[in-house]
Parts: C-alpha cells; sequence; structure tokens
C-alpha cells in the first residue's frame, strides 16, 4: 500500500518440485517494529510479475529471494499451513529453502 510503512501479511510460497507453489499467508508472530524493517527489506526486491500463480487486490510482489521461518500446527486439504506464525527472515543463499518449515516471502500486503 502506497504511504504504508508496516506490513499487514506476508504471502507465501515454498518449493515443489522445480518451481514455487502459494502456500498461504502469515499475519501474526511480529512486532510493530519487525514489520516496518521487513517493509524496509521487501520494497528493495518487489517486482510486477507474482512467483506464482496468485491474484490479491493491493498485494505487492517481491523475487522470491528471501526465506521466512514460519511456524505451523499442520497443512490443510488445500495445500495451505494451517496456524501459522511468523518466526524470521533471511537471505537465501543457494537458491533454495534451507528446510521445509521455511517459505519463500514473495509478497507483502
Amino acid at each position: 500500500m502506497p504511504g504504508a510503512i508496516a506490513i499487514g501479511r506476508l504471502l507465501l510460497a515454498a518449493r515443489k518440485g522445480n518451481g514455487l507453489v502459494y502456500v498461504g499467508g502469515v499475519g501474526t508472530g511480529f512486532t510493530h517494529q519487525t514489520s516496518v524493517k521487513l517493509r524496509e527489506w521487501l520494497k528493495e526486491i518487489v517486482t510486477t510479475a507474482p512467483s506464482v500463480k496468485i491474484r490479491r487486490k493491493g498485494a505487492v510482489f517481491t523475487a522470491p529471494l528471501l526465506s521466512a521461518e514460519i511456524e505451523y500446527r499442520a497443512w490443510t486439504d488445500e495445500g495451505k499451513r494451517c496456524h501459522p506464525s511468523f518466526k524470521s527472515l533471511q537471505e537465501i543463499q543457494d537458491g533454495n529453502t534451507p528446510c521445509a518449515r521455511k517459505a519463500h516471502a514473495m509478497v507483502f500486503e
């Protein structure tokens, strides 16, 4: 959102085979201060095209260059994360997510 200083939610993608798939969003687990810092990091890698098939009004898409550690309870039948909570964000060093409990941070609202 233009003029916003913090993010409200991260929309996430996870690696599946050689590509990425949308796995839901996370809007909890970060403080206001962390949310402001996330927006600063993400605005440096904004892109016009999403990395996965998704249409979200008001979403700002980013290149999948960061990996978010997300704690969650389970996967839904639709392939989304259930009760996700943000833990940390880091650069992807080798082009892969470090482990199954991490997802690419790709958009923010």
